[in-house]
This record gives C-alpha cells, structure tokens and sequence, in this order.
C-alpha cells in the first residue's frame, strides 16, 4: 500500500518529487520509492529530514514510527550526566568506566593525549587486553590536514600534531598486546568518544579552546534511545575509514 500521507504531504506543499530530493540531497526515484513500496522506508535521519521539509510529525508520515516527543524522552533518559567541561570530571571516571568493558573498548580522540599519563587507564587496558576485550584507538593522523586544522583552531598550531606523536610514544608498551589495535584518522572531529560497551562520554570540541574546556556528555544505551547509537555510529564510520598502524614510528609513513 502507497504512502498516501507522504504523496499529499509534498502536493499539499505544491512541491515535486524533484524538489524534495534536491532538497534532501536524494534521487527523485528514491523519494518515489518511499511512497510507492511501503518496505523501502527511508533511513531515519531522512524520515526526520523529510518531516521537517513537509512539515509533519514523523509518525504522521509513517505510523509505526515514534513521534519525536517520544524519541525526545528516550534521549533525556540517555544522558546520564552533563559536564560543563572536562575539565571538572573527575580523572577516575575514564578508568572506572573502561573497566566495566566486555566486549567494546573504543577511544576516538586527536591526541587524548592526558589519557596516556593516567597510570589506572593502561593499566585496565592491559587487564581488559589479558581478558580478550577488543581495544580500538583511533588517533589523529600527524600527517593529515584535519589535525592541522585543529591545532589552529585550538591556538597550538603543529603542537598538535607532536602531541599526537608524544601519545603514540607513551602507549609504546601497549602495541602488540593482544586484541589492541591502533589506527590513525583524518575526520574532522566534532566530539572525541569514549565508548565502554552501552556507556561513553562524548567530548565536544569548541573553536578556539582546547577540549579539556569543551562539554562532556556521559550516555548510556536505553531502549528506543537514538542519540548513543548516533554517535556510535560515528565512531564505526571513523574506524572503517582510518589507517592501521603497528607502531608508534607508523605516524610518519605515507599520509592516508
């Protein structure tokens, strides 16, 4: 059965199937689709696109979805604790999080440098190591033009590029160990994540200052929550494009 609601939402706007597409950065047959076969529901950051386009709540468009005073609730229940910034968290809620990680360990940072010279945080990552947890850290390619970008927006310039290659040096005794792997990205990076199974504290970074005065944000996984799978997600999406290394010297290599 049609999407009738999703049709009469574009006519009773006076636009075509091209302009929603230009608009939502789709092909016009996409838009087709998502009303002509009922299986080919859009993904969700377009349902809230298209919404916001024609006006409409999502679950009006499409019933079985949630409206967004729900999903707003959800995501209310998934903040566990908001920082004004890092720097106000306490040093031990990184180790003490990681700690309770049994199946995904992930650090997304430029440099993360600080991590490094927390004695409790290598030392978890060596028992989660020994216990079979996989590690994942992806730091900022030294090499890369995001990384550049980034030191001149914090007003350190290439110090950020040496603090990522000074971090590279302190987790010198941690490469090799079993399930840790490093890759260097070149993303433009909105947050660092820190991410333990269903718990993470996502990191903002703010022009001009140094993310150590940038906003945290403690989330937990709930059901039917979306902002913890969002960034998450974010973090799948840097992983997959970044290049592995094997050691700490691999900085210098050919730039990715």
């Amino acid at each position: 059965m049609a999407n009738e609601r999703l049709r009469g939402a574009i006519v009773d706007l006076g636009l075509t199937f091209e302009e929603v597409a230009a608009r939502l950065g789709v092909a016009a047959k996409t838009v087709e689709r998502w009303i002509n076969d009922p299986e080919r529901k859009p993904y969700r950051r377009f349902q809230y696109a298209t919404a916001s386009l024609l006006k409409c709540e999502v679950s009006y468009l499409w019933p079985d979805e949630r409206t967004s005073a729900e999903v707003t609730a959800s995501g209310n229940a998934e903040l566990v604790k908001l920082y004004p910034h890092r720097s106000v968290v306490m040093q031990s809620l990184w180790p003490t999080l990681y700690a309770q990680a049994t199946r995904q360990f992930d650090v997304l940072a430029y440099s993360g440098f600080w991590l490094t010279e927390d004695p409790a945080f290598l030392r978890v990552v060596r028992e989660k190591s020994a216990a079979g947890v996989p590690i994942r850290f992806m730091l900022g390619d030294p090499l890369s033009q995001a990384v550049a970008v980034r030191g001149e927006d914090e007003g350190i310039g290439a110090a950020m590029a040496g603090k990522i290659r000074n971090a590279l040096i302190n987790y010198g005794s941690i490469f090799g160990l079993p399930g840790v792997e490093f890759r260097l990205h070149s993303t433009t990076l909105y947050n660092s994540i820190y991410r333990a199974d269903d718990e993470m504290l996502a990191n903002g970074h703010l022009y001009g200052v140094g993310a150590y005065m940038a906003p945290v944000l403690h989330l937990q996984r709930v059901p039917g929550g979306e902002l913890f799978d969002a960034y998450a997600e974010s973090v799948e999406r840097v992983w997959e494009a970044a290049r592995p290394i094997t050691s700490p010297t691999d900085c210098e290599g050919i730039h990715a």
